[in-house]
């Protein structure tokens, strides 16, 4: 048998992404139908959203504990049965329970603590694979939950207009069979060491601590409410750019966002290294705001619809740019730093579509109002990001003169400077996570980060 390297991984990483698009996106398309089957008030099916995440934000939280003493096979084996589990009691418990909101709401976080748990584990398997482009690859992970989140909600459609929707138990049991596959997959495929030998990852208390975390936190916040805000509502602007019904609506609206991210995060996989990373998440941002602007502003309803595709263009690297951005700067904080920023995506991926909606509802259930309110998350990734450009660029000016002058840099003042670094900058101590910063992180920004983020 031949044996498996790092592409099997990623296969099996990749893989692991469409299954989180399967668990995310199946069962919305199912809520009219668990509407009018089983008399379940939309109130209640609105709960099951909350309850979702809610398991999500807690797998995130615990995750950073857990993860490194049990290991990463194991957890990533156990996510994918959970996945599948869910799906295979989403099928099953609403028609055997005397409740069948109570088998809805079992099956939701079963699958939903699988959900996480792939959230956290894949980026960091990814991320420690023996890959010199470390953020293409980590874009090119990314853009197979776009491409899932399309595949599910195009082949789902199919197969109710053929089948019938009465007949979603068996589509639900056969998507369950691609976790099962890769749970099999994981048992066998090897998964690298996070953190070099001889180091110690960071932990989560220290990271709490650090200035740069709160930094990337803050991104990571912006990045799943930019998202989830327009991406909510992609359905809505569909049948009211183009007059079509609720069914081509629903196709069209999240197909339309969800393949845009995927065009995105394919195309930055391919150049992205061309690019430094910071700029790329300030460019993104920036495309972000007029893509809100069109959505929000738009005189015309067809400009809106295609400002839902701007978004989802641009909001395809800032999720993964921002986790490539901090595992460069923050080499050490192996498992915690990616379970608190999945922790963060996933508060500003509840947070966001909330306000926007209530918003909505108190201006008459406009929703326009709405997302002109969410318009505040990428100014606010924006402002944070250019500031952020800013001063890394005077420390850059300003540090270099001193070393020219003559002048020695007193260590109290808080920098180290090398003969290495003299030609670009001096890197902030404060920022080193306990020891010399990656010579593939220097490289992966060009150039060095500002002191508190």
């Amino acid at each position: 048998m031949k044996k498996l390297g790092p592409g099997h991984t990623l296969a099996a990483c990749f893989t692991g992404y469409i299954t989180q698009a399967i668990v995310v996106n199946f069962a919305p398309l199912l809520f009219v139908t668990f509407n009018t089957t089983y008399n379940i008030s939309l109130t209640l099916i609105g709960l099951m959203i909350t309850v979702n995440f809610g398991v999500q934000l807690t797998v995130d939280l615990l995750a950073a504990k857990f993860v490194d003493r049990i290991g990463y096979r194991p957890c990533a084996v156990a996510a994918h049965v959970f996945c599948c589990a869910g799906l295979v009691l989403l099928a099953v418990l609403p028609d055997v329970l005397p409740s069948p909101a109570v088998g809805l709401f079992i099956a939701s976080a079963v699958y939903a603590a699988g959900g996480g748990l792939i959230e956290v584990l894949i980026s960091p398997i990814v991320e420690a694979c023996p890959y010199r482009k470390k953020k293409s690859v980590m874009s090119l992970l990314h853009s197979f939950y776009s491409w899932g989140r399309v595949a599910v909600v195009a082949l789902s459609t199919l197969f109710f207009v053929c089948a019938g929707i009465g007949n979603w138990v068996i589509l639900a049991l056969v998507w369950a069979a691609v976790p099962l596959a890769n749970a099999v997959f994981f048992l066998f495929v090897p998964i690298y060491p996070l953190v070099e030998e001889g180091q110690a990852a960071e932990k989560p208390a220290s990271l709490l601590r650090s200035g740069l975390f709160w930094f990337f936190i803050v991104l990571m916040i912006c990045a799943g409410g930019c998202e989830q805000a327009v991406s909510q509502w992609a359905s809505a602007f569909a049948e009211e750019g183009l007059g079509v019904s609720k069914t081509v609506g629903d196709l069209l609206g999240p197909c339309l966002f969800a393949g845009m991210m995927g065009v995105s995060r394919v195309l930055f996989a391919k150049f992205g290294e061309r690019i430094r990373l910071r700029l790329a998440l300030l460019i993104a941002a920036g495309g972000c705001i007029a893509g809100y602007v069109l959505c929000a502003f738009s005189p015309f309803a067809w400009l809106g619809l295609a400002g839902c595709g701007i978004v989802g263009l641009s909001v395809g690297i800032l999720w993964p740019g921002t986790i490539s951005f901090a595992s460069s700067r923050m080499p050490r904080g192996g498992t915690a730093l990616f379970a608190l920023l999945a922790l963060g995506g996933d508060v500003g991926c509840m947070a966001a579509p909330s306000a926007v909606g209530a918003l909505a509802d108190v201006f008459g259930g406009d929703i326009r109002i709405g997302i002109a309110f969410g318009l505040l998350l990428p100014v606010l990734m924006f402002a944070v990001l250019f500031i952020s450009l800013l001063r890394r660029n005077r420390q850059k000016a300003r540090l270099p003169l001193c070393g020219r002058s003559g002048a020695a840099v007193p260590p109290s003042a808080g920098f180290v400077q090398t003969a290495a670094e003299g030609e670009r900058g001096t890197l902030p101590a404060a920022e080193r996570t306990g020891g010399e910063t990656s010579e593939a992180a220097e490289k992966q920004e060009g150039g060095t980060p500002f002191s508190d983020g």
